[in-house]
């Protein structure tokens, strides 16, 4: 007699929980870190510009290098997890470069990110070649990977 009282009870139980789990499917929460591109903003800096003008349109750099001529990076990495206890999973991982020449007038600019693995310009579709540059762009790609990958 208990065991029928039951039964309408555990069939709750049971459908809450399946309810309950099958949210999580669902559920992907995205991380954006660092500098978010406005739309447009590159279109914005024309070649020649000057640091100045750069500075307005696109804020403050993430960092700044001055191995060879003076660079403005701008840093940015998009990252999903799919359950609140899962790891993250970097999906987007960009860095804008503004290469300057020594009257501080923009040469050239490059949208880098990762493509098989490599570093590669998605501006140029090119992927550069050794040397400096592409030593402090393989650190940037490394330093900024999440916590745990």
């Amino acid at each position: 007699m208990k065991r029928a009282r039951l039964r309408p009870l555990w069939a709750a139980v049971a459908l809450a929980a399946t309810l309950t789990l099958g949210g999580c499917d669902s559920f992907t929460q995205v991380y954006q870190r660092g500098y978010v591109l406005p739309e447009g903003a590159l279109e914005q800096v024309p070649l020649g510009a000057t640091q100045d003008q750069v500075l307005i349109v696109l804020g403050t750099p993430s960092t700044v290098a001055t191995v060879s001529g003076e660079v403005f990076y701008y840093i940015s990495q998009r990252a999903e997890q799919k359950l609140a206890f899962m790891p993250q999973t970097v999906t987007n991982q960009r860095v804008i470069a503004v290469y300057f020449d020594k009257q501080r007038r923009v040469q050239r600019i490059a949208n880098y990110g990762l493509k098989d693995g490599r570093v590669f310009d998605f501006v140029a579709r090119t992927t550069p070649s050794g040397g400096t540059e592409l030593n402090y762009l393989n650190y940037i790609f490394s330093i900024t990977k999440p916590i745990g990958s």
